[in-house]
């Protein structure tokens, strides 16, 4: 976890690393964080991961601590168990506190990759430890009575909502949200709420109930929803969502998530997914044609030893280059699936094994890859989806490799069981 850094205002760093959309006071902000204040994020507890698309607010809380700043990292425990109908056009499904604080407790192990807890440099809070406490009745009274139903049926999440439906329970979410910022502002004095874009109304409700409440001023900083150059949003593949858990999404595949960024992303994505200095994302935001791979490899490198760690970032650079290039690499971060060589004594057609290893996700997908050009065995195109493939298709080390398209591999070994 590196130390702080000074001489320079976190607001600068958020600005030149494309980090903010809007704030609430221009002005006042960047001057408030010359000095050391607390801010917080909520985060969502319907997953037992972060996935990619959560990394901006999560490296933005990294960069206020380096700063000197005190961070809180939000469980939303308690907001949960309601949903934020923000950026959705349908309502989330409602989870069991079960669920809640089971993917609480993960999400705690991956904060940490991010931000030291140690001394109280950074904080981690569930709101459903104040959330859950509350009173109804006293709940309305005291808090209710500060909104203006007009005003939340303006703000841009609701109005988005009311066309398709939004439920009572979601409709009570601002309130909960307003609430968390003005339990911390007073509780942890904490002056600055941040998130996405879409949570834009709820902060400034937060912040009107502090002034309410309070007589004071608290602020917020809100993020931009990253697209890649593509359109696509962010962490979103084909196959899915990409996770920070190793279980869900290998170290490899991570690596190979950032590796295979659009050329046009490669220098945005280095400066909102690493901490590396802007001197240097320059010089490698220069780099062009068949240099530009240099760049896509520090970003997959230093945005996977973020996340997994130094050790985990180096044997899946290794792994990618043994694939990639003719270098001498480690290539046991590959992909692998196990099969008995007896399986092999008569064949099995080519495309099924696509659909055993996860290139395809059915047996007539991987028909469709392979009839359209797109599979291979040994790095050999393959002609035919029906293909068997014998104990003579492998290597002395007993493997054959198999890829689908340009950047997915998958390597069988097989071994003998009894």
């Amino acid at each position: 976890m590196a130390g702080r850094i000074r001489n320079q205002n976190v607001f600068d760093v958020f600005m030149e690393r494309g980090f903010i959309e809007q704030v609430t006071d221009m002005q006042r902000i960047p001057e408030i964080l010359e000095k050391s204040v607390t801010c917080y994020i909520g985060f969502d507890p319907t997953a037992s991961s972060f996935h990619v698309g959560n990394l901006v607010p999560i490296m933005s809380l990294a960069h206020m601590q380096r700063h000197g700043h005190r961070p809180i990292a939000l469980v939303g425990g308690g907001t949960g168990l309601v949903g934020d109908p923000s950026g959705k056009d349908e309502m989330r499904q409602i989870l069991t506190y079960e669920e809640i604080n089971r993917n609480a407790e993960a999400q705690k192990k991956q904060f940490a990759r991010f931000l030291d807890f140690s001394e109280g440099r950074a904080l981690l809070l569930n709101n459903a430890d104040w959330l859950t406490k509350l009173n109804y009745i006293d709940f309305l009274r005291d808090i209710g009575v500060y909104f203006s139903v007009n005003r939340m049926l303006a703000t841009e999440s609701i109005k988005i909502r009311l066309e398709s439906g939004l439920s009572f329970i979601e409709f009570n979410y601002q309130l909960l949200q307003a609430y968390d910022f003005w339990h911390l502002f007073k509780n942890y004095d904490c002056l600055i709420q941040m998130g996405g874009s879409d949570q834009w109304g709820n902060i400034v409700a937060g912040i009107d109930l502090i002034r309410r409440l309070e007589g004071k001023q608290a602020y917020g900083i809100t993020f931009p929803l990253i697209m890649t150059a593509d359109g696509r949003k962010m962490g979103k593949t084909e196959k899915g969502a990409i996770w920070l858990d190793p279980e869900r999404t290998s170290p490899y595949e991570y690596y190979q998530f950032w590796i295979n960024t659009d050329d046009r992303d490669v220098k945005r994505f280095l400066t909102l997914f690493t901490f590396l200095p802007m001197e240097e994302v320059e010089e490698l935001g220069k780099l062009e044609g068949a240099e530009i791979r240099k760049a896509k490899e520090i970003l997959a490198f230093e945005a996977t030893q973020i996340v997994h760690g130094e050790e985990e970032a180096n044997k899946a650079r290794r792994a990618s280059k043994a694939l990639f290039s003719k270098e001498e690499g480690d290539e046991g971060s590959i992909p692998t699936t196990f099969l008995d060589r007896k399986e092999f004594n008569q064949g099995i057609p080519i495309f099924k094994l696509f659909e055993v290893t996860g290139l395809a996700t059915s047996g007539s997908e991987a028909r469709r890859l392979i009839q359209q050009g797109g599979g291979y065995l040994n790095e050999k195109r393959i002609d035919k989806f029906d293909l068997l493939v014998t104990t003579k298709d492998f290597n002395p080390k007993d493997e054959v490799l198999l890829r689908a398209g340009k950047k997915k591999f998958h390597r069988i070994k097989i071994i003998d069981k009894n």
